[in-house]
């Protein structure tokens, strides 16, 4: 898939989600639903979110920042974006249970930036042994 595709699909889908979302805003009745409802509506949120700030995410890397290699900074970004799609979804359930504290966003921020860490580190040791296995060729 090209970089061009991608980006057409990722928006189009974005834009599908935005659509059911706000769809599910008008028809669904928050006092009146069951589970059903609810986890309709997280996850049509959570996929907008990560579709559109993936998006921007890329933009941001590609074109403003100009740093090179787009199929890294596609999987970046699409990673970061859907970190931060579920810990908003989980921010916004943790908020309806009255269960939001200020402990409660810093162990998940905390958690979410471990995660990520996690992520980086271990990409960035498999370039190295990559690197090292392709250098042992020469």
């Amino acid at each position: 898939m090209t970089l061009k595709n991608y980006l057409i699909l990722m928006s189009f889908a974005s834009i599908i989600c935005w659509l059911v979302f706000v769809f599910i805003i008008y028809t669904i009745k928050p006092t009146a639903t069951n589970f059903l409802g609810f986890f309709l509506f997280y996850c049509s949120l959570g996929l907008s979110i990560a579709g559109t700030f993936s998006i921007l995410g890329f933009i941001i890397r590609f074109k403003l920042l100009k740093r090179p290699l787009a199929f890294r900074q596609v999987a970046e970004a699409f990673r970061q974006s859907f970190l931060l799609a579920v810990m908003t979804i989980i921010v916004l359930i943790l908020s309806s249970k009255q269960l939001l504290s200020w402990l409660n966003l810093f162990l998940l921020v905390a958690g979410i930036s471990l995660l990520e860490y996690f992520w980086v580190s271990r990409s960035r040791s498999k370039i190295i042994r990559n690197n090292n296995f392709n250098n042992q060729d020469n």
